[in-house]
């Protein structure tokens, strides 16, 4: 499951996980593939009360004949025995004025850590808001005036919490095409479109039965109160070699595009140096548009989106397992915490309108330091604005959100983040060192927002808590 990437995570998530459900649902049908066409065109850019609803349980009825399936060769590198891997996501072909292969980018400044001088931030508490979820991974709103909190369980449903009651019946069920037999496995995230309570549309993140990496669109029925299984479809997928590090997270940013976080590919030190190929997903932030093409098309203002050398798709590579990201909802900043490889987890950074195709450095770097070799060279990369080491408790970054709720204004404009194995809990302004908030000893596998702008943490153990100021 859950990404939590990383090597020393798996040994220390294997202790923490609870036992494997076997699958006991009815056969599901996989959702099939469609052709992706890319063309050169940009886009446009405490809970309140409410009723119990109950959700109703739906049949997925028989998948179409796909239109098409394309795949794109990629280059891998040999590891041991293990053989090169490709990229089964749609052929991108992009329409646009023939110019150079975009240059790779420039350095980037990294952020000072220097203390400036700043509102004294208050401690933090949490506040048990449900603990009746099996392996929660994360949580999230649809922004439907519902008041409705959604949250995914790793093997593979999402159910609803409302005015602080769990509904029976869960709100989307896909247990039967998801893989979770690793621990970094499963349905690991969900976004809802922008136009959610016009559309009906919701995008979700899992890995298969085969350990792959699937994006797929659904609607929910007319009442909004269920996904309707039969309007699967699939928006991409992306080959694993190792069933570690997968990423996981999709946002929506300010400007309407779908970003997704892959991970490198998993097993240790990135041995097929998946995240500084350009020619892989892996390891990389990609930029979508949904809402024109089928499945997807790469907008003209993707930084590669005419280069010959990088996907289209790609708006950021050198990560190693963006578990978590988000964007900060009142100035669009974009906050990626990367799980680190055995001593340094950090936190990346690009201020709202910035061209994209940065380098943040795996496996160049680790953190702010130097990764395979004692002296490398960091022309070109972008450094992290924070890091910490394992030597301080921890194991694995777990990013989360720009405080913008108003019932603590302490914390506005603070980003808040944890650690999956230690349970401690940061608050960090750009510009700033990070404070220790909280050590809640929790197991960590996300935070999330409510319509509102209130933050919640998960924990993997089964439980969602609201952050607080006592």
């Amino acid at each position: 499951m859950i990404k939590l990437a990383i090597d020393s995570l798996d040994r220390l998530l294997l202790l923490a996980m609870l036992a494997l459900i076997s699958a006991c649902a009815p056969p599901q049908t996989t959702p099939a593939p469609v052709e992706s066409t890319l063309v050169d065109q940009p886009t446009q850019a405490a809970m309140p009360p409410a009723a119990t609803s109950t959700t109703r349980a739906l049949t997925a009825t028989p998948t179409p004949t796909p239109i098409a399936t394309a795949t794109a060769t990629a280059e891998a590198g040999p590891i041991s025995t293990q053989t090169a891997t490709r990229i089964s996501s749609p052929t991108a072909t992009v329409t646009a004025t023939p110019s150079p292969t975009l240059p790779p980018p420039t350095a980037t400044p990294t952020a000072s850590l220097t203390p400036t001088p700043r509102a004294s931030i208050p401690p933090i508490a949490l506040n048990l808001i449900a603990a009746e979820f099996d392996q929660p991974v994360y949580v999230t709103h649809a922004n439907d005036g519902s008041g409705r909190l959604f949250v995914v369980e790793r093997h593979g449903k999402v159910r609803v919490m409302q005015a602080g009651q769990v509904q029976t019946e869960s709100f989307l069920d896909i247990d039967p095409l998801v893989g979770s037999k690793s621990n970094e496995q499963g349905l690991l995230s969900l976004a809802f479109h922008p136009q959610f309570h016009q559309n009906r549309q919701l995008f979700v993140n899992y890995t298969d039965n085969d350990g792959h990496t699937v994006v797929a669109r659904y609607e929910t029925t007319p009442d909004s109160l269920a996904v309707d299984l039969a309007t699967a479809q699939i928006i991409l997928t992306i080959d694993q070699p190792f069933p570690n590090h997968n990423g996981g997270q999709l946002q929506f940013g300010p400007d309407g595009q779908l970003y997704i976080g892959t991970g490198d590919g998993g097993a240790a030190n990135d041995p097929r140096e998946n995240a500084q190929n350009g020619r892989l997903l892996l390891g990389k932030m990609l930029r979508i548009n949904i809402d024109l093409g089928h499945p997807y098309v790469v907008s003209a203002d993707n930084p590669f989106a005419i280069s010959a050398e990088v996907r289209p798709e790609i708006w950021a590579l050198g990560l190693r397992n963006p578990w978590r990201f988000s964007f900060d909802r009142l100035t669009g900043d974009l906050y990626i915490a990367d799980v680190g490889q055995g001593e340094i987890e950090e936190i990346n950074y690009e201020a709202a309108g910035g061209p994209g195709g940065l380098n943040y450095g795996w496996d160049i770097m680790e953190g702010l330091h130097c990764f395979t070799e004692r002296n490398c060279d960091t022309a070109g990369l972008t450094l992290p604005i924070a890091e910490y080491s394992h030597a301080e408790g921890g194991c694995a970054v777990t990013g989360g959100y720009v405080y913008r709720g108003s019932a603590y204004p302490a914390l506005n404009g603070l980003y808040l983040y944890g650690d999956f194995c230690s349970g401690k809990i940061w608050g960090l302004r750009v510009g700033d060192r990070p404070t220790l908030l909280l050590d809640s000893e929790l197991s960590i596998s996300s935070f999330g927002e409510d319509e509102a702008g209130e933050v919640y943490l998960v924990d993997l153990q089964g439980a969602i808590y609201q952050l607080v100021v006592p």
